[in-house]
């Protein structure tokens, strides 16, 4: 293997992810620093109309597995189809979003190949000999790692979600599309999804949203996060939560932020009643913006907060909502 970089295009329900996006544009970069194409590989039912349009971030051809059996994600069927992509493409390159799907299959898909994979990159970068550094964080954040696979291909790594910028489509350019049959028995497939169930008012994903308005443990009750919520609607913002929010039960833990729950990093993320856990840190601290809310001024949180607000969250926020919505009004 050794020829191009191929990127995992995740999709949902007929469109695709916002990280997907960031990996194509990434990949089109190192594509483009080392002399190579960028491709692209598609999964699911009903994806081939939407594969064209990866064209617009610099995909050459897009090799699409559509498949009534691939509707919803199943580890073994996505992992037997990428592979099979991979195996007919040969690239040199493999990456993907580090979704709750990414890592899943990211460590499935490198078993079935026989190489490595670095997950939840934060950046990317070819070195002299033109092989793939990748940069992560681990230990919860408290060291830097810069991978480099050099012998075993392809070399893979997923991207942690809104870290990488996504370039501005091409207007009019539009990929080959290549269809491949990853020849999906029903048998093979061990796990699979009867129903997706989705929570009223869960509108925006954790993952991909711009700003995330965070609780911790200071909002002492489930019946508090109510004044999050005002403020999150009116900044169009996520509902975020910490760990001990969630083993209290105050949000569901799809909710949660941190080395256990999600890894976000969005442009704005307001923490509020939080102190600043290093489980929490390791989910939320590449945040382009970060704002702590938080009574005690010795909270760990502020180490890494952009701004900082020594006050009582239940007097700060509805405050913070009013400014906001004045400033919505004006605009």
């Amino acid at each position: 293997m050794g020829n191009g970089v191929l990127v995992f295009a995740e999709q949902s329900e007929g469109k695709f992810r916002k990280v997907a996006i960031e990996a194509v544009s990434e990949g089109k970069r190192l594509a483009d620093k080392l002399g190579t194409e960028l491709n692209a590989a598609v999964i699911g039912t009903g994806v081939q109309d939407i594969a064209a349009a990866l064209g617009a971030y610099g995909a050459t051809k897009v090799y699409v597995v559509d498949d009534p059996a691939l509707k919803e994600y199943t580890p073994e069927g996505y992992a037997k189809a990428l592979a099979r992509i991979v195996n007919d493409t040969q690239p040199g390159i493999l990456l993907m979003g580090c979704t709750s799907t990414g890592r899943d299959l990211g460590p499935r898909v490198a078993a079935r190949l026989a190489t490595g994979i670095a997950p939840d990159c934060a950046a990317l970068d070819v070195n002299d000999d033109g092989k793939l550094v990748m940069t992560r964080p681990m230990f919860a954040g408290r060291a830097i790692a810069k991978v480099v696979c050099p012998d075993s291909t392809p070399q893979m790594a997923s991207i942690r979600p809104n870290v990488f910028a996504a370039a501005a489509p091409e207007e009019g350019k539009t990929a080959e599309v290549v269809k491949s049959d990853a020849e999906i028995s029903p048998d093979e497939l061990r796990a699979l999804v009867k129903e997706v169930i989705k929570s009223a008012g869960a509108a925006i994903d954790l993952t991909e949203a711009q700003v995330i308005v965070s609780g911790g443990r200071g909002m002492g009750g489930a019946e508090n996060f109510k004044i999050l919520e005002e403020l999150a609607e009116a900044l169009g913002a996520a509902v975020g939560a910490s760990r001990a929010a969630v083993d209290a039960g105050w949000r569901d833990h799809q909710n949660q932020v941190g080395q256990t729950g999600k890894t976000v990093a969005p442009v704005l993320y307001v923490a509020c009643g939080i102190s600043g856990a290093i489980q929490h840190l390791a989910g939320m601290k590449t945040s382009k913006v970060i704002v702590a809310v938080n009574k005690d001024p010795e909270a760990p949180i502020f180490k890494v907060a952009d701004y900082g607000i020594v006050g009582d969250v239940f007097e700060v926020v509805p405050i913070m909502t009013e400014e906001a919505r004045k400033l919505k009004a004006e605009s």
